[in-house]
This record gives C-alpha cells, sequence and structure tokens, in this order.
C-alpha cells in the first residue's frame, strides 16, 4: 500500500469513531449515515415487495406497530436526554408484519422494522415483543451495521481513501452493504453480529422497552423460551444470528434489576 494511502486511512479512522450510546464505547464509522440508510430503505422495499405483507387491519400488524411505536418513542426520548438526538436524522421508521412462519425479526439502519408471524407463538405477549424489537432497534442505533461495513470496506477496499472507495468502486461498496444483508423473498436478516454487539443490543433494547413501559423481567422469560424452542428439530432463525445460551440469559438476569431501577415507566 502507498504510504499516502496508509497515512489518510489512518487520519479517517483517528477521525471516523462514534460514541455507542450508554456504553460509551468508541466504533469505527467510516460509511455517512445518509449512504447507509439509503441502501438499507433499497432493500427494505424490496423485501416487502417480495414477501407477503399483512395488511395494516390485522392485529398481529396492529400489534407490532403499537409495539414499534412506543419503543420509538422511548428511543427518541432517550436520545434527545442524553445528547444524540442528532443520530436519529434521517430515520424513517416503519413496522411490518410479514405472514412467513419463520421465527425472526430485524431491524435495518434507519429504522426499518420487519417481524416475521413465525415469531409472535414464542413472544407469546407485546411485552416480549417489546423486548425483541428493542434489542433490533438497539442494534441501529448503537449503528452496528455501519460498524461492519466500515470493517469490511477496511479489508476489501484498504488500498483506497474512503472517498474514493464511494465514488470508484460504487458497485462494490453496494455489494459489501449486501454481503451484510442476507435479503431474499423469504428472509430478511442482518448477518451475525459479534458478541460485543449482541451485549451492547441487549443493554440498549432493554433500556428502551422498560422507558417504554414494558417490564424488562419479560427478558429472560423470553430467552428461555427461545433455548426450549431450539430443542426441537428445527432451529429458528432468530437463533442462528442471536444465540440463545446461559450466558446471555445470566447477563440479563444481572442487568435488570438496574434496568428496572433507573428506567422503567409502568404504563
Amino acid at each position: 500500500m502507498h504510504m499516502n494511502h496508509k497515512i489518510l486511512i489512518i487520519a479517517c479512522l483517528c477521525f471516523s469513531c462514534k460514541t455507542v450510546p450508554v456504553t460509551g464505547r468508541k466504533e469505527l464509522n467510516l460509511v455517512p449515515n445518509f449512504l447507509i440508510q439509503s441502501m438499507s430503505f433499497s432493500q427494505y422495499d424490496a423485501v416487502l415487495q417480495s414477501s407477503p405483507v399483512m395488511p395494516a387491519s390485522d392485529a398481529g400488524a396492529q400489534m407490532v406497530r403499537r409495539v414499534g411505536t412506543r419503543i420509538q418513542h422511548a428511543v427518541e426520548n432517550y436520545m434527545n436526554q442524553n445528547g444524540f438526538g442528532k443520530e436519529l436524522n434521517g430515520f424513517k421508521w416503519d413496522y411490518n408484519l410479514i405472514n412467513q412462519n419463520i421465527v425472526n425479526a430485524w431491524c435495518m439502519p434507519g429504522g426499518k422494522v420487519v417481524v416475521y408471524e413465525g415469531l409472535l407463538p414464542v413472544t407469546q405477549n407485546e411485552t416480549a415483543l417489546a423486548i425483541v424489537l428493542g434489542h433490533e432497534i438497539g442494534h441501529a442505533i448503537a449503528r452496528h451495521g455501519n460498524e461492519r461495513m466500515s470493517q469490511a470496506l477496511l479489508v476489501q477496499l484498504g488500498g483506497l481513501t474512503l472517498e474514493e472507495a464511494l465514488k470508484q468502486k460504487s458497485q462494490q461498496t453496494q455489494a459489501i452493504f449486501l454481503g451484510l444483508y442476507v435479503v431474499g423473498a423469504n428472509l430478511g436478516v442482518l448477518l451475525p453480529h459479534s458478541r460485543l454487539q449482541e451485549s451492547e443490543a441487549d443493554k440498549l433494547g432493554l433500556i428502551f422497552a422498560a422507558m417504554a413501559g414494558y417490564d424488562p423481567d419479560e427478558a429472560v422469560l423470553f430467552w428461555q423460551r427461545m433455548a426450549a424452542a431450539s430443542k426441537g428439530n428445527k432451529i429458528p432463525e432468530f437463533l442462528s444470528t442471536h444465540p440463545s445460551d446461559a450466558t446471555r440469559i445470566k447477563r440479563l438476569s444481572a442487568l435488570i434489576p438496574e434496568v428496572k431501577q433507573k428506567y422503567y415507566q409502568p404504563q
């Protein structure tokens, strides 16, 4: 690699770090929010166009939208109260229920949320659904997709400055995004996060759910049900990207008392 490129990349790394809400961790964010949101919105629309989306009049779809909206308001309140309000610029929140027997849910950058019908028998109630949506939205709020795309850009296009990569390698940039998001007619899901990112989303999700008036105690019960579901012949899609294990449940159990005390606002 040319020395000038090395210097530019190092400078880019130094000035392209963001702080993750709650944890305070510094993460790499090389990709402008407007760009990753634009790609996200396009892929989200593609999923909806190729999937059996439940109508707005459906009770399940109404529940998804109701719970998602409450989480959204909690997120907006939290971010504004803690000086992160500008991080929500460009968000276009949307919530849809897809009529497929898939145990899964996800949130793309910019607030695009999908829940699959197959998840609802496992969540069993609105509070558990709020735990799931809080967690998925937590990934978006922490910009985990941006972080992983930034890491991929460095690995695959490390010989270029970011500006050059985005201008000269736009197709490769798009391919990197699509490589992180498996989006198709039957399933759209962010590929597995790191354990650190999962832990951050767990904590953010608990806080958002609690602020929205949902009892965070339900998180342990939900993940226990997910663990039980994985003992059958078919592992739920959700568990392929969200490992349910004793360590996670133990970590959540340790977080809940503080979250309830500081953030829980029963409604």
